[in-house]
């Protein structure tokens, strides 16, 4: 992924008992975020709908704030972690919340579709209240560490501002500009690649067993298919850019037969091939578009069309 001009690896810029921060959510990720903070020595006020959650980070020497209102009101920073857009909202649109947060600065590091990230923008921005968008791209375990990635979108200012604070979490952050959706279009482009990703190597796993194969049999030849993608998705990424479909490799009626043939077996198991059968169908519309000697990331441009 190509990074913008404002990545940098953190170098946290906040003295042991200075600086605050406020963190709303106490799911898995923001309890990580909660305890990243405190191992930084920032005064760190956390919340969370259901109770109970904040326990051990109180131990730790965190406040734990009676309502979001009380939350909020303790920092000029407050980051929000939660399931999704509809409940960040259904927090910071109560009225005591969104009177609190009243010229201070909101970081969401929750997951949603981009016009989430919009629409609460512009709440925000009605209401008075500074908000920057963000994105979480690596696991729980990683945060606090050099591993975690944070992608951020909205004004650079803010973004500068409240660095010294976000920098506690670690990891690399990227500002990828001031388009508010653009953190969470990137979240939801790579999570897509992810989740496909995993739905076929499980899916890999169960015709595998069906022929007698045991997933530690498979895995070190399926990390081997996985050590490839990185140059292929390289090649296909500049090729679509520059409008290149050249498929003289492997053209998409080689693909097609191929996709076929996965289908096939599962089937033949009785497993589910559903998936597969989507990826053959999308393939073989673009084949009969004519593009059969085009290479497989023609299928993104034919995806792309109105």
């Amino acid at each position: 992924m190509q990074h913008s001009e404002t990545e940098t690896e953190s170098q946290t810029g906040i003295e042991a008992g200075t600086g605050s921060v406020t963190v709303l959510g106490l799911g898995p990720m923001g309890r990580a975020l909660a305890s990243a903070f405190l191992d930084a020595g920032l005064r760190t006020t956390v919340w969370n709908r259901t109770p109970g959650r904040d326990r051990e980070l109180v131990a730790r020497g965190a406040r734990g704030a009676a309502s979001a209102a009380e939350a909020v009101t303790a920092s000029e920073l407050t980051v929000v972690c939660v399931v999704n857009y509809g409940a960040v909202e259904g927090i910071l649109r109560d009225g005591p919340v969104a009177d609190a947060l009243k010229g201070r600065t909101v970081v969401n590091l929750s997951s949603g579709a981009p016009e989430g990230a919009r629409g609460t923008a512009d709440w925000a921005a009605a209401h008075g209240i500074r908000f920057l968008d963000g994105a979480i791209m690596t696991p729980t375990t990683t945060i606090g560490t050099p591993a975690g990635v944070f992608l951020y979108a909205g004004p650079e200012d803010l973004y500068r501002e409240h660095r010294p604070v976000l920098d506690a979490l670690n990891g690399t952050h990227t500002h990828l500009g001031e388009e508010i959706g653009r953190a969470a279009a990137y979240d939801i482009a790579l999570l897509d690649i992810f989740w496909t990703a995993s739905a076929g190597f499980a899916h890999a796993l169960a015709v595998a067993r069906a022929e007698g194969i045991t997933g530690r049999e498979l895995t070190p030849y399926a990390q081997g298919i996985a050590a490839i993608l990185p140059p292929i998705f390289e090649g296909w990424a500049a090729n679509l850019d520059d409008g290149d479909f050249s498929g003289e490799d492997n053209p998409l009626t080689s693909a097609v037969s191929s996709m076929a043939h996965i289908a096939e077996t599962s089937e033949a198991h009785g497993i589910d091939a559903s998936l597969m059968r989507a990826v053959e169908a999308g393939a073989r519309r673009t084949v009969e578009l004519g593009h059969g000697t085009d290479g497989f990331h023609r299928i993104a441009e034919v995806l792309g069309r109105d």
